[in-house]
């Protein structure tokens, strides 16, 4: 008999967040939360910290920190800085920049999404709603807001209020790739990974997908059991020993609760 397409049991924090972990080499899980459900507010020609080895986001928290103690009021630097510091699993210490830079610019829409995506990963949810919905104007909504708006959402369970706010952003950003990639994590945290693929992919073809969305496909992927096209995917900006760490990461973590042979029999249900 075949089986209708199936959704898979919700997918853990822990396995969504296993790149960016392997990434950074960096022991908490929990702090990785919004780096691999949200994309980036602002566009960067620097590397995305997500493609960092750990040696490599040492040497850039070190010297975007210098800059940072030069000037704590350059916008940009700050929000390089407070970015560096979440992925190297500096939660509280990228808070606290960002809530600076949040004084300096209270009306500053890309840095009350930034602010409150630091929020959000130091999981004070509820003060991360709040910053991003005061920067909102109604009468002119800003995409980036709906985004991370969205993307905390997700983090606290309202999957469906979420991407009410990704399709409104949507509307204002016609196929912005890092609202789609929000909006594929989105149906992975609820574990609906043929949704979640789909929407990936449609992010990774529009210019401008960064790092991030490439390695959220990967993720996606690798979750389904294709773990070699997720690491051909991986090994396009990553190192073979950083592509290779994702993907020992990603099998370590679905056999450690049984994710792999459950995607399996799912698969083997569809197809049969």
């Amino acid at each position: 008999m075949r089986r209708s397409p199936a959704r898979a049991k919700p997918v853990s924090i822990a396995v969504a967040v296993a790149f960016s972990l392997a990434v950074a080499g960096c022991s908490s899980i929990s702090q990785k939360v919004s780096n691999i459900t949200t994309g980036s507010t602002e566009r960067s020609q620097a590397r995305s910290p997500d493609s960092m080895s750990a040696r490599d986001l040492a040497a850039e928290t070190d010297r975007v920190g210098r800059a940072y103690a030069r000037d704590p009021k350059d916008k940009s630097v700050a929000m390089r800085y407070a970015s560096v510091l979440q992925m190297s699993g500096h939660v509280d210490q990228s808070l606290a920049v960002m809530r600076k830079l949040a004084i300096a610019y209270p009306k500053d829409r890309g840095v009350l999404a930034a602010y409150g995506k630091a929020l959000a990963a130091a999981g004070e949810f509820e003060p991360a709603l709040d910053a991003v919905r005061r920067a909102q104007t109604p009468e002119y909504p800003d995409w980036r807001l709906l985004s991370a708006e969205g993307a905390i959402l997700d983090q606290i369970g309202e999957p469906e209020a979420a991407r009410k706010r990704y399709n409104r952003a949507l509307e204002l950003q016609p196929e912005e790739p890092s609202i789609l990639s929000n909006l594929g994590m989105s149906y992975l945290l609820e574990g609906d990974l043929q949704a979640a693929e789909a929407q990936l992919r449609r992010a990774v073809e529009k210019p401008g997908a960064d790092s991030r969305v490439r390695q959220n496909l990967a993720l996606v992927i690798g979750l389904q059991g294709r773990f070699d096209q997720a690491e051909r995917i991986a090994r396009q900006e990553l190192s073979p020993e950083q592509a290779e760490a994702n993907m020992a990461y990603l099998r370590d973590m679905l056999a450690q609760n049984d994710s792999w042979e459950r995607i399996a029999r799912e698969d083997s249900g569809r197809n049969g």
